[in-house]
């Protein structure tokens, strides 16, 4: 049987190649986040998920395809803010970067979306006839309960960021979250407690940060203890 590794690489990565592995596993978590972001109505926050990526890619139709999504974005936040000038604006910049990309690059439903900019071009008070079209990746509006991990950590991120979320708190769920999942285990009472933030408001929200609260310092107490048998 041939060996995994080229030859001449005596068995050495190429980081160039480990690079572009990474950012292509990126693209999809971010794609998928800000997708899921601007269905939840999020529409001034889903242009986060998108740009640190976008800022990384290279000219061509994957930076095309976010550069579009992120003016459609911002046209519909507009729209919602009733700056009639920017919206139109934008909406034609965003049907210019997405004119040439087909149907579905990577899943993403395109048409329905150059279908709405080219109305908000003409109209953009349709916004408050009409609630905007969602954003569609492989033939389903994407959720944020049904994203993978990867996914719900950029949202998380996000969404503290745009919200005044207690960053340490987010940051350390999503690291024992990761940490269950890598574990092997099925699930995570971490990855469940940050949806029910990321999707709830009010009491709600609030009644979920605390839960996570009291299992992030639970967690964190086992840990010490842990510890301390070895000190």
């Amino acid at each position: 049987m041939a060996p995994d590794t080229d030859p001449d690489t005596d068995g050495e990565t190429n980081p160039e190649t480990d690079s572009n592995s990474e950012l292509a596993e990126d693209f999809g978590a971010h794609l998928r986040a800000g997708a899921a972001i601007y269905n939840a109505g999020e529409f001034h926050a889903a242009h986060d998920a998108w740009e640190e990526v976008w800022l990384r890619l290279e000219d061509g139709p994957d930076r095309d395809l976010l550069n579009g999504l992120i003016q459609f974005t911002a046209a519909v936040y507009h729209a919602d803010q009733r700056n009639w000038e920017g919206t139109r604006g934008l909406a034609r910049g965003g049907r210019e970067y997405l004119s040439g990309l087909g149907s579905t690059p990577r899943g993403v439903s395109l048409e329905p979306i150059r279908e709405y900019l080219a109305a908000l071009e003409r109209d953009p008070e349709r916004i408050e006839r009409r609630s905007p079209v969602r954003i569609v990746v492989d033939e389903e509006p994407v959720p944020i309960g049904e994203l993978p991990f990867g996914a719900i950590a950029v949202v998380a991120r996000v969404l503290t960021e745009e919200h005044g979320y207690d960053e340490a708190l987010i940051d350390r769920a999503i690291e024992y979250g990761r940490a269950d999942l890598e574990a092997g285990r099925a699930t995570s009472p971490f990855v469940t407690l940050l949806i029910d933030v990321l999707q709830s408001d009010g009491i709600e929200r609030e009644t979920a940060r605390q839960r996570l609260s009291d299992h992030v310092r639970r967690r964190a107490t086992e840990e010490s203890d842990v510890e301390g048998l070895f000190e």
